[in-house]
């Protein structure tokens, strides 16, 4: 008796044109280019910077403690 292939039910192929082909070698990472750095000089406000009267009582000046010996 022979049995035909329909009767099995689902079967994984297994010619060499059907399996994943195998792990090829990754190229190498993409080299990282240099941070190019303009120094920029701080230009002032032209108009001065903002000083509100009230500034002192918002930001207190503490002196510094003294260490114990």
């Amino acid at each position: 008796m022979v049995k035909d292939n329909s009767e099995e039910g689902c079967c994984t192929p297994k010619r060499s044109a059907c399996r994943i082909p195998a792990a090829m070698v990754c190229p190498p990472a993409p080299k990282k280019k240099p941070a190019v750095y303009l120094p920029r000089q701080r230009v002032p406000p032209k108009n001065g910077y903002f000083m509100p009267p009230d500034l002192e009582l918002i930001f207190r000046v503490v002196p510094p403690r003294k260490a114990l010996a």
